[in-house]
């Protein structure tokens, strides 16, 4: 069995973050994650939250709390909302770690070492309304490149082209609204990119099976303009990772911290050292340093495009440039947007729905089935109401949820609560086990490439065989005739909740633990065999009716809450 290594981008701290957040980078890793644990494949899935920059620092002011209670505080709640949607992290950590802060500064001391750090005396966009220089995600204003009207300082989020300030058009301060700021001159360090250009793009020219979002990115930051550009790597705040090399001081830099997309990545591997200090793993060297064995570790990360520059040129600049033996990814899984009904999610103009609501409506199930299954992998998706409730409906409630009431009623009220003996399977059966065989197959293969939506409609399309089978061999009409033949195939039907129980489990893990249980079974082992998995739980088992596993959303309470996160327009 393989090892796999799993990261998700790691989500600000500053609030709860929206359904769009979520399928864009932790909701897929966790799939992904699940799948492999329940194939047999060791697996560290790693997260944490993005503590530093002044996001944190606004967000600590707003709520009148200093920023490390505010980042404590917060960390807490996204670690409660992560378990609600039942991500399955082997560990959620901390930017602001010590482990992260230390790493960091590590990193910076062997870049320097390698002539890849330099210091720039540079003008920086200062506020006087706000007395304090304004980090590049706290400017906005219209592209120069596309004309989107709230380009960031750093990157324009329409057109994804890297942007300084001063190339905005009529900037202004994102804390005050202010237009009165001025270019003051103050140091900084720079990552020399520029030098690691040949590098970088020989090393993204070998990933040949990337997907097409993440490889067009990338080579567009490379050859766009100049190609790769150096870049600043501290910041004039308070917050953050002091700037050292390694533990001795910086001269000239003193009062500096490092910039967020900095250190940010870096928390990747110091996570994987919190994991260990935490007490819930050994030896997080084997995952991360190729000269202590992870050389055979498949590392894979998933995340929004926006963040895909940072993580195929930044962050590789930082490791490769460093000339010691860390793990490169080597599998960039990204994902377009998902908006929200017409529009965008905005958290300032309460539209859309956030992690948090999700969970108050309905259970995490009835979220993770429509939004993998609708993941937007090749363009960008759009929940609307009107969808989710067809999603919820008409598969988990109608196909998958109907099937497993259908067969457990059925037999409770013509046989017993226990799988019924007798009967000789014949052709339908035959077939049903020859379908189901391909289906799974089919899943397994999309599942293995990360191609989520086409294993969510193989997945789906393995639930309607078993619906069709009833429908074929109607077991309500063969008892008046022929109890035993009724009695193989309810055995077979019992038998198929098991499987759909195993298979389906890395996408709503909850209702198929409830599933297994009804089929008193802990039995979760894949089908690799899938004719002996149809016979696993053999006649006089017993079982239990489940309670209702996916009840229908009504078009009342579709209504309802299509009114309740629509917003403010305008």
């Amino acid at each position: 069995m393989a090892r796999h290594l799993i990261t998700s981008a790691i989500p600000y701290i500053n609030g709860i973050k929206h359904l769009g957040n979520l399928v864009g980078s932790q909701l897929p890793a966790d799939l992904y994650a699940r799948y492999l644990r329940a194939r047999g494949h060791e697996v560290l899935y790693l997260c944490a939250t993005d503590e530093h920059g002044t996001p944190a620092e606004l967000a600590a002011t707003k709520a009148g709390k200093p920023v490390a209670d505010y980042c404590a505080e917060m960390h807490e709640v996204q670690s409660k909302i992560a378990e609600g949607f039942r991500l399955s992290f082997d560990h959620f950590g901390r930017s602001s770690s010590e482990a992260n802060k230390t790493l960091t500064q590590h990193f910076a001391k062997v870049l320097d070492e390698q002539g890849l750090i330099h210091e720039v005396s540079e003008t920086q966009m200062y506020s006087k309304a706000d007395g304090r220089y304004l980090p590049d995600r706290y400017i906005e204003g219209t592209c120069p490149n596309c004309g989107f009207d709230s380009a960031r300082g750093d990157q324009c989020d329409n057109c994804t082209k890297q942007l300084d300030p001063v190339d905005l058009i009529n900037p202004h301060s994102t804390i005050s609204g202010s237009t009165d700021l001025e270019m003051r001159e103050t140091k900084h360090l720079y990552l020399a990119q520029s030098q690691m250009k040949d590098q970088i793009e020989e090393w993204i020219d070998t990933r040949v099976d990337w997907p097409v979002l993440t490889t067009s990115i990338a080579k567009k930051w490379l050859n766009d303009g100049d190609g790769l550009q150096d870049r600043g790597i501290t910041r004039d705040l308070d917050w953050g990772v002091p700037v050292q090399k390694g533990d001795q001081p910086w001269p000239g830099m003193e009062g500096k911290v490092f910039y967020v997309w900095f250190d940010a990545p870096i928390e990747y591997i110091a996570c994987g050292q919190e994991w260990v200090d935490a007490g819930k793993g050994t030896d997080w060297e084997r995952w991360w340093r190729t000269d202590k064995g992870a050389d055979d570790v498949r590392y894979t990360q998933f995340m929004g495009k926006d963040n895909v520059p940072f993580h195929t040129l930044s962050f590789p600049v930082t490791i490769l440039g460093s000339g010691e033996p860390w793990k490169l990814v080597d599998y960039i899984k990204s994902f377009n947007y998902l908006n929200y009904d017409g529009g965008q999610f905005s958290t300032s103009r309460g539209r859309g729905v956030f992690m948090d609501q999700a969970l108050e409506i309905l259970p995490a199930d009835y979220w993770r089935w429509w939004l993998l299954s609708h993941v937007p992998e090749t363009s960008d998706a759009e929940f609307t109401w009107e969808s989710f409730q067809s999603g919820v409906n008409k598969d988990l409630a109608d196909v998958l949820g109907n099937f497993a009431s259908r067969v457990t009623k059925f037999c409770r009220s013509k046989f017993s609560e226990a799988v019924p003996e007798g009967g000789t399977p014949g052709a339908a059966e035959a077939k049903l086990i020859a379908d189901m065989t391909a289906k799974i197959r089919e899943y397994e293969q999309h599942m293995e490439a990360i191609e989520i939506r086409k294993a969510a409609a193989a997945l789906r399309g393995a639930w309607v065989l078993g619906n069709e089978y009833l429908q074929e061999v109607a077991p309500w009409t063969t008892f008046k005739t022929d109890p035993e033949q009724a009695a193989m195939q309810i055995r077979l039907a019992l038998n198929l909740i098991r499987l759909y129980s195993v298979i389906s489990a890395p996408f709503i893990p909850d209702a198929c633990a409830d599933l297994l249980k009804a089929m008193q079974t802990d039995d979760d082992s894949w089908p690799t065999d899938v004719p002996a998995a149809l016979e696993l739980l053999p006649a006089g088992h017993a079982f239990t009716v489940p309670d209702v596993t996916f009840r229908k959303i009504t078009d009342d309470e579709r209504a309802d809450w299509q009114q309740r996160f629509a917003g403010t327009r305008g």
